[in-house]
């Protein structure tokens, strides 16, 4: 059960797991005491004296000093040294800002944020503390959510000026946490087109260390997530520490150390390419950070992530109803097809119990390669004379389900949408513009933009009658400008934008409360708890190799959930590697995420075909437990030449086991894999080869896992849980 409990000028928020607790200085300074394992009652004196802040009945700014006291929401330029959370340009030109508390508000649920994705529940209750610099009268919100079923707080801060005169924010992170020692290890995610999301461990030194992006996305190279491991902590046990922001945007998330040996965690938006005008009356929200706490291990700490998106963040429409299983036409045809082709594929599909037939890019303008017709959305007669409809009905006439693919928030140059209107693109008037797959970036700053977004993804959903779009967006900014702005608020455009992207998304999902929704960019480069607030599932990487995928969903599941991680069987040799791997690797990997294929089933042996009908079937039955069961990650391929993991439906009856081999060596004997959130005293059978184990064996001995020879070997194993 959660609560929020004020003891005078302590709070502390709790539930039955943690505990986060904050504590007003005498002179109103907002001080951070602890977040971690549930306590009953904490003083707050020993905390305080340890990273020398001296008497805290005798506390004096003056005295101590802001950069000794761990502070909830700490400013620039008054003394504390560190980096800060806020930084304000004031009238006089200086960029102090001194906060200090006024009140405190705690209410049940949780508020949704104005414009923004967001956390929701009645299950919570929040703390609302205001804060108030009395010379510039900048008023900070402090928003504080604990939930009754999650290991987590939601934080973020909305300012307001209310004096007379501009100011403008310059820095305004989401959260900051001050711990008192730097006994951690930051954990972060990094990478790039094809290989997103590898994990990066490595010690806290004095310092600042983390991960940024600035190409106006989340991005392929760095995620807006990052994590703090005690030294001795693993997979399975140790205490662990997880921030994730919920944005697609541009962002910081930082860990420094700094000369008391205490840490310091920042997360919010990229400072280093935001700025905002705050008039007077005016307020500006921060996007919504959310702080997880684990005793086990970061495999406990992602199962907190999973637990709190599924229940307080995805549409609550796709929350446990089935994902249909699909084929989508990319990798089958590329952008050379007409309606025969495509209907020749999809029969195929079908025939194999697949559920949902995608058409993928090419079918709109004068688009036979990427150089071409983005932002002009009528359907291309030559390769479909009937248009979408008709090329939709025959496809349903084959018992499937039509889905398609649009890149909105993008235009070619070569289109009649840019020569009609070339200001639509961000750009810097009087410089070249910069092309990245031939293809510049609408401004969604502007509204008119994004009316035309809007529309040109209801009419064609509308002409097809699809139940599911896969939404891409496949390149960074460049050139940022905006034809709608003035200069002195030139630096507010990549913030604008993805308010713009949340506004279409908004009225899109409410018109087309049935479409499923997917996300892309150029595979996973803005896969992030801000669009899973829009979209159930996202394409997790274009790179469809399996030992490659063994790497990045690994990764990918520190934060994000099964459930939304888009995954598929492709063709061999892969399109990304060339790599071959077996038909039944490839299946095993891709039921790590929502599963598809991505090929041509025409092109498949008959023994492939035979197995394609028993992948979709099994696929299907074991959906529940793989998408919606616990997650434990069991070997690293980051580590050792072998992955493996488990999911494990809630009530332990079953669970999907896989393991993965990437390279035969000789003489090796087969590997045995410890289990983990069985029932130790269940008795479970191994459906594929009838025997059967205690839950105790398998996860303090072992599953042997006999893979045969060569590369790339696998096995995937059902467990369920069988009466003695």
């Amino acid at each position: 059960m959660a609560e929020i409990i004020r003891e005078g000028n302590l709070f502390h928020l709790r539930n039955e797991r943690i505990s986060y607790i904050l504590r007003v200085m005498p002179e109103n300074a907002l001080a951070h005491i602890y977040f971690g394992r549930r306590l009953n009652r904490l003083n707050p004196d020993p905390v305080l004296r340890s990273v020398g802040s001296g008497d805290t009945y005798n506390f004096t700014l003056q005295e101590c000093g802001l950069d000794r006291l761990p502070q909830e929401y700490p400013s620039f330029g008054l003394g504390d040294q560190r980096e800060g959370a806020l930084r304000v340009e004031n009238a006089d030109g200086s960029e102090a800002a001194d906060l200090r508390f006024v009140s405190a508000v705690i209410e049940k649920g949780k508020p949704a944020l104005e414009g923004l994705p967001a956390t929701f529940g009645e299950n919570a209750q929040t703390l609302r503390v205001l804060l108030k610099d009395q010379q510039s009268n900048l008023q900070a919100e402090l928003l504080y959510t604990v939930f009754d079923d999650c290991d987590a707080i939601a934080r973020s801060v909305k300012l307001t000026n209310g004096s007379l005169a501009d100011l403008r924010v310059t820095c305004a992170m989401s959260l900051c946490l001050d711990l008192p020692d730097d006994r951690w290890d930051l954990i972060t995610l990094s990478g790039s087109w094809a290989r997103e999301r590898s994990v990066y461990r490595r010690p806290l030194t004095p310092g600042h260390q983390g991960v940024s992006t600035r190409c106006g996305a989340s991005s392929l190279q760095q995620s807006p997530f990052l994590a703090l491991a005690r030294r001795e902590t693993t997979e399975d046990a140790g205490e662990a520490v997880g921030a994730a922001l919920v944005y697609s945007g541009n962002f910081t998330a930082d860990a420094a150390v700094y000369q008391n040996s205490a840490a310091r965690l920042l997360l919010g938006l990229n400072d280093r390419e935001f700025s905002w005008l705050l008039s007077s009356g005016e307020s500006f929200q921060t996007p919504e950070a959310v702080l997880v706490y684990s005793t086990e291990g970061l495999g406990g700490m992602s199962r907190a992530f999973h637990s709190l998106w599924e229940k307080h963040l995805l549409p609550r429409k796709w929350v446990g109803a089935h994902r249909p299983v699909l084929l989508n036409s990319w990798e089958a045809a590329y952008f050379d097809f007409d309606e025969e082709k495509l209907v020749s594929i999809a029969q195929s599909a079908a025939e194999a119990g697949v559920e949902l037939f995608v058409m993928d890019d090419g079918w709109f303008g004068h688009r036979n390669d990427d150089t071409t017709s983005l932002g002009d959305w009528q359907v291309d007669k030559t390769k479909l004379p009937g248009g979408l409809g008709r090329l939709a009905d025959r496809v349903r006439a084959l018992g499937l389900k039509f889905g398609l693919w649009m890149e909105p928030e993008m235009v070619s140059p070569d289109s009649d949408l840019y020569r009609a209107h070339p200001d639509w693109a961000i750009h810097i008037p009087g410089r070249a513009g910069i092309t990245s797959r031939h293809q510049l970036t609408l401004d969604m700053s502007r509204k008119d933009v994004q009316d035309f977004v809007v529309q040109s993804v209801s009419d064609t959903l509308k002409a097809s009658r699809a139940v599911y779009l896969k939404w891409d967006m496949n390149r960074n900014f460049s050139n940022i400008g905006s034809s709608a702005l003035p200069p002195e608020q030139q630096r507010e455009l990549p913030h604008r934008y993805i308010l713009g992207l949340y506004s279409v998304m908004e009225r899109l999902v409410k018109a087309f409360p049935d479409v499923l929704f997917e996300g892309c960019s150029s595979g996973g480069g803005r896969f992030d708890p801000g669009m899973l607030y829009y979209v159930p599932q996202f394409w997790c990487s274009d790179n469809t190799d399996a030992l490659s995928r063994c790497q990045i969903q690994y990764g990918t599941t520190f934060f994000l959930p099964p459930s939304a991680m888009g995954s598929h069987v492709s063709a061999v040799p892969n399109h990304q590697t060339g790599r071959v791997t077996p038909i039944e690797t490839r299946f095993a990997v891709a039921l790590g995420g929502c599963f598809g294929y991505e090929l041509d089933p025409r092109k498949l042996t008959e023994d492939e075909r035979s197995a394609m009908v028993a992948q979709v079937k099994y696929a299907q039955d074991t959906e529940e437990t793989r998408a919606r069961g616990s997650l434990y990650r069991l070997l690293s391929p980051f580590e050792c030449n072998d992955t493996a993991w488990i999911s494990v439906s809630g009530d332990q009856a079953e669970a999907v086991f896989t393991f993965v081999r990437a390279q035969t060596l000789a003489n090796r004997a087969p590997a045995l894999v410890k289990l983990r959130g069985l029932k130790a005293d269940a008795k479970y059978r191994v459906e594929e080869t009838g025997e059967t184990y205690f839950g105790d064996e398998l996860m303090y001995s072992g599953l042997l896992c006999p893979v045969k020879q060569g590369d790339a070997a696998s096995l995937l194993y059902t467990l369920k849980a069988v009466e003695e």
